[in-house]
């Protein structure tokens, strides 16, 4: 089975990569359907007295078709610490207006003095 993908290449300088020099490819349409991203934010509990913001952007997905999309990010620096926090999004929720969000949650990485994680929950941009 083919897929016809389009994007763009970009060249960086980012050296965690590779020693050189690496590239970062950019999808911007999936089997003939545009991909989106959406952002999500959010507070996680709180627990060992304190607690962390984080902010991200989730990974790209087709449009127009039934899908999630995976995402990453880091915590706030608080009490000493951050945590990881990474999953997949449920399915889109549609809105009225033709456009959607997606809920996430989850439990982020152990990490800390005392260690511990955090939950998290929330909606995606739409």
């Amino acid at each position: 089975m083919e897929v016809l993908v389009t994007g763009f290449m970009i060249h960086s300088n980012d050296s965690n990569i590779d020693a050189e020099h690496s590239h970062h490819l950019y999808l911007t349409t999936w089997d003939g359907k545009p991909i989106h991203k959406h952002y999500f934010s959010g507070v996680t509990s709180f627990n060992v007295g304190h607690d962390h913001k984080y902010a991200g952007t989730t990974e790209a997905a087709p449009s127009g078709v039934p899908h999630t999309h995976k995402f990453f990010t880091h915590t706030s620096f608080d009490d000493g610490h951050k945590h990881e926090i990474q999953g997949i999004t449920g399915p889109a929720i549609p809105l009225p207006d033709g456009g959607h969000y997606h809920n996430f949650q989850g439990v982020t990485t152990i990490n800390g003095a005392h260690p511990h994680s955090h939950r998290f929950s929330g909606n995606t941009s739409s």
